[in-house]
């Protein structure tokens, strides 16, 4: 198993649920008080091999790297309006991306673990989604952006992996955000059109 006991000290302290079944994040106070405690949890991950552990504490491992590199990525460039205002690394289209506010980091090569470089969309797209074929990966992994589903205010673990995926499926499902149902119409997330099947 893994220790993620500093990434879960870390959500409870700045994920704050709010009655309206969003989950907010403090990021003035966390990037004030605790950005290097996140920075060293990220590097605790990176230095370990997720092939050793079991298959639910790997899910637990790489949604937990997931979202706090994308917590850290802000972090890095706080304050910001929005995650896609983010360009790493990619000179002018970046830039370009940037200016027309479709950027993000998510394809920057911001991590290595086992001596792999990767990016967010390589943790999401090619490890996750493929390896795990489980739909509640979209729930799992956080974005940064308030359409997203919510970013836990605990860390997942193999053991409470399963209940975790499905309170988070069931929370974004039945929020706004996620479904609306209004006058014999109904209106999902971007999430459900990119990913379809």
């Amino acid at each position: 198993t893994v220790d993620h006991g500093a990434w879960d000290k870390l959500l409870k302290a700045y994920v704050v649920p709010g009655a309206d079944g969003l989950n907010r994040v403090d990021y003035k106070a966390w990037k004030a008080k605790d950005h290097a405690s996140l920075k060293g949890y990220v590097k605790a991950l990176e230095a370990m091999d997720p092939a050793k552990l079991a298959r639910s504490e790997q899910f637990a491992f790489w949604a937990n790297l997931y979202n706090a590199k994308t917590i850290d990525v802000i972090l890095d460039h706080y304050p910001v309006k929005s995650i896609r205002l983010i360009s790493i690394n990619e000179g002018l289209i970046g830039f370009i991306k940037q200016s027309a506010g479709v950027g993000g980091p998510w394809q920057a090569q911001l991590l290595k673990v086992s001596g792999q470089p990767l990016s967010l969309d390589n943790i999401e797209h090619d490890i996750l989604r493929p390896l795990y074929k489980d739909p509640r990966v979209h729930y799992a992994v956080n974005c940064g952006s308030i359409g997203c589903p919510n970013l836990p205010n605990r860390a997942f673990t193999g053991a409470k992996l399963e209940a975790m995926l499905e309170a988070g499926a069931r929370a974004y499902v039945n929020h706004p955000r996620g479904v609306t149902v209004s006058g014999g119409k109904v209106v999902v997330s971007s999430i459900y059109d990119w990913f379809q099947k």
